[in-house]
């Protein structure tokens, strides 16, 4: 990896200003940009609560873990505040091929001289623990238990991280961050969404010093966020399709919540859903190709009752597909 422009931030901004919310917080921040930082979403809109809950890792060191539901943007939330605050920012999807290696480092074989040569070389935790960096875990609960453990070690505040290989003691960069996401709250796959998660050891469950859960976003926000990813439906006509389109995504969350669905529309699905709805000019078919065929067909029934409220018409057994490349 590169490194990084400035070894610490040089200057501070107000909360207010940057990010919308009701609070004259200063946080530090950068005033130059590296190849680390994360692009800006000018579209993004940050939830207030998480936004100080992040802001707080940032401000006074705290390892900050946000939970929710799958499309509610717990990561593009970290990366965004990161983003604006210049901030660099490595951000690891900890699937199950990330390993303890992966994280700790290894040895590999390199050139030195013409010569091939053995050395080690660090993983992404001591590389980014003695750095400025944001480190964000995604998917904490997804990780292997070999890997937790090794998280587990950086987690206190001013821990020191041992290199056993090489004899070697690393001390936190007084601006390194750490923080997390997960679907769930470290407890497994609860409620049948979430196969592959892991129970969270509660040991390290313990050492958050925040947990801040984001729910989805009002219903008027949504649509300004599929608008903006979606331009073509930037006009009357267009916005009340999307009203009705993320109508139906909040009648799945409901039902998801009271039990009668077994899955549910993301923030994530409607935007799909309008993407694929310019490519098929077709309401019902681009519904059916983003969201309906992920369903369990025993659901099928509930789901159309849904649209139908939505969109005051049958969902059609079949519907005939079309768009831009006939």
């Amino acid at each position: 990896m590169t490194e990084l422009m400035l070894s610490k931030p040089d200057i501070v901004v107000n909360a207010r200003d940057v990010f919308g919310i009701d609070a004259d917080i200063k946080v530090p921040a950068f005033s130059k940009r590296d190849d680390h930082v994360p692009e800006i979403d000018e579209a993004y809109r940050f939830n207030s609560d998480v936004t100080m809950a992040i802001l707080s890792g940032f401000i006074q060191d705290r390892r900050v873990m946000i939970q929710g539901l799958h499309g509610t943007g717990k990561s593009t939330h970290i990366e965004q505040v990161a983003a604006r605050l210049n901030w660099p920012c490595i951000r690891i999807n900890l699937d199950g091929h990330i390993s303890r290696l992966d994280m700790v480092g290894k040895d590999a074989v390199v050139l030195r001289e013409n010569k091939q040569v053995t050395e080690f070389q660090e993983g992404i935790v001591p590389w980014s623990l003695q750095r400025p960096v944001a480190l964000i875990f995604d998917e904490l609960d997804a990780a292997r238990p070999e890997v937790m453990f090794v998280i587990q070690r950086v987690l206190e505040r001013e821990g020191k991280f041992t290199l056993l290989d090489q004899n070697k003691v690393i001390r936190p960069n007084p601006f390194f961050r750490l923080f997390a996401t997960a679907n769930t709250v470290g407890l497994g796959n609860l409620n049948g969404l979430y196969h592959g998660t892991q129970m969270i050891n509660q040991a390290q469950m313990d050492r958050w010093n925040i947990v801040a859960r984001l729910n989805y976003l009002s219903a008027q926000d949504e649509i300004d966020i599929i608008v903006s990813r979606v331009p073509s439906f930037d006009n009357e006509e267009g916005r009340k399709t999307i009203a009705s389109m993320v109508a139906v995504a909040d009648l799945t969350r409901k039902g998801f919540a009271a039990g009668d669905l077994s899955t549910l529309m993301s923030p994530r699905t409607v935007i799909f859903w309008a993407e694929n709805l310019e490519i098929f000019r077709n309401t019902a078919v681009a519904f059916r190709l983003s969201f309906l065929n992920k369903c369990d067909e025993a659901e099928y029934s509930t789901i159309a009752e849904y649209y139908q409220r939505c969109f005051n018409e049958e969902l059609a057994e079949s519907d005939e597909i079309q768009g831009w490349f006939e």
